[in-house]
């Protein structure tokens, strides 16, 4: 059902894949400026380099946890009005569950920021963040920057890309955002899909067949094919969202009839135009979809890429659930943490606890009718089983409302919620200890669910399609594919009332009111003091992982924690809490000597004397005042997953000066290091070093300065300085002046 082409591919009109004869004496280099990508991307480029691009967005979005920590950087860096439409959605602290006042305080600030500065204000359980900018904001060659890392809406024919909050820092302070025209690859869609068969399932085949070989990694996919016309919009839609699962850059779609339709029926049909490959295009790669072929899927514990059908789970229940708990119990690094899926096997059948629908993925109007239909007339029983549906927009919820789908499922036993992101990132419908979730969500990393493994607390999800998941609630919790039933799909017209956002919804973009005040709480807090780069670096090792791969909701979990986003001192404690316990403490503990640094005392007064006499011996004449003191952390390829700052800004509170990986999982978290001052380093070959060890970085201010290649490095041990090779990779000259300063906020305060 998936196929993956070696090399590039020449296609003609979105719709003709050449052969090798045909694409004899074909230029390569010329036609790939023929994609869909290259055209918006251009159009958006204020660089006359195309290879070297400086990109201006159209719009942006926020939610709430990420839009207090922006505004407070660009305030510190000058803001004075919003340059683009910017929209503050409040979604993921919906709930203002935990920490007392303080979520609210949040929504408060970003409210009162929307008045002075110029923006667009979404309250609470008005819609989650990519549904509005999908129904308000979403239009064709146009190009959004968003601080969640789902921010996608190429089906659309919008190029969104997801980011740390410093880079829509720079571009509400009118800078732009860098980057290396990305490589685009062709996602070629054939075939129609079955009944029961919906959107979750033909991403997450996808995200199967693309993720764990990088076949897409930073690359642009553009959907094309005669396919795309048998997809409604909500179905592109949520193919679409998932492309972030594969670790692509950004997607874009061709653009049809049914694309105008879905922008006239929001009152924006001047927002469509139609979009195509101009002619034949060149593809640096090509992924053929079969959609006729693609079964229900589910993507077990604990990444959307651990994908198989349903059919073949439920034939091979034993062997892969084994296997799943294996390496679920390596990932999660404790030994003694009990962790079962296999004791979910009753009669030879998969039994689940849990149905969540939800959120940007899940809870779109053909989705939410779709489950409707399997369910209308059943029960999903008394038992453990629950099913709970969230609806991601209010004028979502109203249209199911009217056409009765709201009441067919609660009278099935479902409960029906507002606008909420929460089942996404562990805040809402946190299952018991040890159960099994089913969720038509965006992702199925560790604690996602709520779950705390360093308490003993564990619970899992795992990712399926609305349809399945109402079949399975169809019969009591016992997995099922929707493809084996025989259901009437009734498929009503979604009816869009923008009233709803009209009487609620704050919109001041282009109306800055100056002498507003902005509303702060207990809770939100300036950034601290962050020093600059120092000539030299003593770090310690303050966390060293070996997984494969480390998501940034184990760098700083979701959950409970998004609570504390607008206070940086508050919300480092949580820091790794999930993955390494014990790293605030030792970060904390190298952080008090650099502070001795920075008040002009010596920090090598006390137990770091003897780190001295060995740098000493590396070079005698070096100024201990010029040896900037602080912690690291090793992985082997951090930064899968959400584009939240915090990953990388609470290193950075905490002490931090670096990163040591042998790759970068995604951009983004690479680029939010940059921001926070910190290096991305790179290492050559294994470590040679471990957790607690102090690792000695010479001249490395003067590296970063003259772009030099290879950075020199030293383990300190045992009387002895073991060389490391190490190296930064690309770096733009903004991104090296960044790290110098120690942080974009020094950066503008410099600049």
């Amino acid at each position: 059902m998936i196929q993956l082409k070696e090399g590039g591919a020449f296609i003609k009109n979105g719709a003709e894949i050449l052969d090798d004869g045909q694409c004899a004496g074909l230029d390569s280099r010329q036609l790939r400026q023929n994609t869909i990508a290259y055209s918006i991307l251009k159009s958006h480029n204020t660089a006359e380099d195309m290879q070297n691009l400086k990109l201006k967005f159209d719009a942006m979005a926020s939610h709430d946890i990420t839009y207090v920590g922006i505004i407070q950087t660009a305030r510190a860096s000058g803001l004075r009005e919003f340059p683009l439409e910017y929209v503050l959605t409040n979604c993921h602290n919906s709930l203002c569950a935990v920490g007392g006042t303080i979520n609210e305080d949040d929504h408060l600030f970003g409210l009162s920021a929307a008045r002075k500065y110029g923006g667009i204000y979404v309250p609470a359980h008005q819609a989650v963040i990519h549904q509005y900018m999908r129904e308000m904001e979403a239009g064709c060659g146009r190009m959004i920057l968003g601080s969640d890392s789902h921010t996608r809406y190429g089906a659309l024919g919008t190029m969104a890309i997801g980011e740390g909050g410093p880079e829509l820092v720079k571009q509400l302070l009118g800078r732009t955002y860098d980057i290396a025209l990305p490589q685009v690859v062709a996602v070629y869609l054939t075939g129609a899909p079955r009944p029961g068969v919906g959107p979750q399932d033909v991403a997450l085949a996808i995200i199967g067949a693309v993720f764990k070989n990088g076949y897409v990694k930073n690359k642009v996919m553009e959907f094309i094919g005669d396919g795309i016309q048998n997809l409604g919009m909500e179905y592109r839609n949520g193919i679409d969202v998932m492309t972030t699962e594969t670790t692509c850059l950004s997607s874009v779609w061709m653009t049809d009839e049914r694309t105008r339709e879905y922008l006239k029926e929001h009152g924006r049909e001047e927002m469509y135009r139609p979009l195509s490959p101009n002619g034949t295009a060149y593809y640096d790669g090509l992924v053929t979809v079969d959609l006729s072929k693609v079964k229900p899927m589910i993507a077990l514990p604990f990444h959307p890429s651990n994908t198989y059908t349903i059919e073949e789970l439920c034939a091979n229940l034993s062997d892969i659930l084994h296997e799943v708990e294996l390496t679920a119990k390596r990932q999660l690094g404790n030994p003694d943490l009990r962790f079962s899926l296999q004791d979910k096997i009753r009669g030879g059948r998969l039994v689940v606890d849990q149905g969540v629908i939800a959120g940007c993925a899940g809870g779109t109007f053909d989705n939410i009718c779709c489950a409707r239909d399997i369910l209308r007339g059943h029960s999903i029983g008394s038992g453990e089983f629950s099913l709970s549906v969230y609806p991601s927009s209010q004028p979502t919820f109203l249209s199911l409302v009217e056409n009765g789908a709201i009441a067919d499922l609660m009278t099935s036993g479902a409960t029906v919620r507002s606008a909420f992101c929460g089942p996404c990132f562990g805040a809402g419908d946190v299952p018991a200890n040890g159960a099994l979730s089913v969720r038509h969500s965006t992702r199925n990393f560790p604690n996602r669910e709520g779950s705390k493994p360093g308490e003993g607390q564990i619970s899992s999800v795992a990712l399926m399609d609305a349809r399945s998941i109402a079949a399975t609630a169809m019969n009591g919790g016992v997995l099922t594919a929707a493809d084996t039933l025989d259901i009437d799909y009734q498929s009503p017209a979604y009816k869009f009332n923008g009233e709803v956002y009209k009487n609620r919804c704050y919109y001041g973009f282009g109306k800055a009111r100056p002498e507003e005040e902005l509303r702060f709480g207990p809770n939100i807090t300036d950034w601290p003091h962050m020093p600059a780069l120092t000539e030299h670096l003593l770090l310690k090792v303050a966390s060293f992982i070996t997984d494969p791969v480390t998501t940034t909701d184990e760098l700083i979990p979701s959950g409970e924690t998004s609570s504390y986003r607008s206070n940086p001192e508050r919300l480092s404690e949580f820091a790794l809490s999930r993955k390494d316990p014990a790293y605030v403490g030792e970060a904390k503990e190298v952080r008090a000597f650099e502070r001795l640094r920075e008040e002009g005392q010596d920090p090598f007064g006390g137990g770091l004397q003897g780190l001295l006499e060995e740098i000493k011996k590396l070079d005698s004449g070096v100024d201990s005042k010029e040896i900037g003191i602080g912690s690291l952390v090793y992985a082997v390829k951090p930064g899968d997953g959400s584009a939240r700052e915090q990953a990388a800004s609470c290193q950075k509170v905490l002490g931090g000066w670096a990163n040591i990986a042998q790759e970068y999982a995604t951009k983004r978290y690479r680029s939010n290091l940059i921001n926070w001052g910190m290096l991305p380093l790179l290492l050559e070959g294994e470590p040679k070093f471990g957790r607690c060890d102090w690792i000695y970085i010479p001249n490395v201010r003067t590296a970063v300065e003259k772009r030099l290649e290879t950075i020199e490095g030293y383990v300190l041990a045992d009387g002895d300085a073991v060389p490391l090779k190490l190296s930064l990779g690309s770096l733009t000259d903004d991104e090296r002046q960044i790290i110098l300063d120690g942080c974009l906020i020094n950066y503008y305060k410099n600049h």
